[in-house]
């Protein structure tokens, strides 16, 4: 019996990806650096394909700390649990490809508040969240928001440069807890989405060793352009696109 591809919601994307493109802040922080607001996502692996400009991504992980240049033509990614900083050097310009398209954008990534705000969700809700539009007041949120990240994160990269892991551990398990409610309904968006893809996927190949390819009589072209440009992202002015299966990028901004 030939297995027919699951129908599902649309992904135009392979394998259920999320793409944006992302402006780094040229926003200077605390530290002296410009750049985006430090955080890291529990679910997801991230990349970054930089497409012009300079800068850096700083990442915290289990592998201490590493300061990663980023030029045209760049590839670097990291994986659930890595914190991760922009670091704008120049005009610097990156399409961002996230697996799992839908979680993050569903609250798969925490920022590195400081200890007492990770410790209490209202305070976190409050300070991750941003007015609506692109305008003067959501441009001075975004930046306080950017600025309580690095002030956490610089505490973070302190201790890990100098040995200890302990507080990096202890973010990770705040992280964690904050967004514990939310996996049921990740596990619904995984479900419509990257898995549902690699299922249908799976289907197709049934249908090929069978000699029945029936489904390639839905084959079609996608085309899409960003819904929203110059939205305030976690890493900077960010163009998303609403595709089809996914959360609406805008949502979470």
């Amino acid at each position: 019996m030939v297995s027919a591809p699951k129908p599902g919601p649309a992904h135009p994307l392979p394998g259920a990806i999320g793409l944006s493109h992302i402006g780094a802040y040229d926003w200077e922080a605390a530290d002296g650096v410009c750049g985006g607001s430090p955080h890291l996502h529990l679910v997801c692996t991230e990349a970054y394909v930089v497409t012009g400009g300079r800068g850096a991504v700083q990442t915290l992980s289990p592998d201490g700390y590493r300061d990663i240049p980023l030029e045209a033509g760049s590839l670097a990614w990291f994986t659930p649990g890595t914190v991760h900083r922009m670091v704008q050097g120049g005009d610097l310009r990156v399409t961002v490809l996230m697996e799992n398209s839908g979680l993050p954008e569903a609250g798969d990534a925490v920022f590195t508040f400081p200890p007492e705000v990770l410790a209490d969700p209202d305070a976190y809700a409050a300070a991750a969240s941003l007015p609506p539009g692109t305008g003067p007041e959501a441009e001075a949120a975004a930046r306080r928001r950017r600025d309580l990240a690095v002030e956490g994160y610089l505490g973070l990269r302190e201790a890990l440069v100098a040995g200890d892991d302990g507080p990096y551990r202890e973010f990770q398990r705040a992280a964690a807890r904050l967004v514990r409610d939310k996996v049921p309904t990740w596990r619904a968006l995984w479900r419509a989405g990257a898995l549902a893809t690699a299922e249908r996927t799976g289907a197709r190949l049934d249908a090929l060793a069978d000699g029945e390819p029936a489904y390639l009589a839905g084959a079609t072209a996608h085309e899409a352009a960003p819904a929203r440009r110059g939205g305030f992202g976690m890493c900077g002015r960010r163009d998303a696109y609403a595709l089809p299966g996914t959360t609406l990028p805008h949502r979470a901004e």
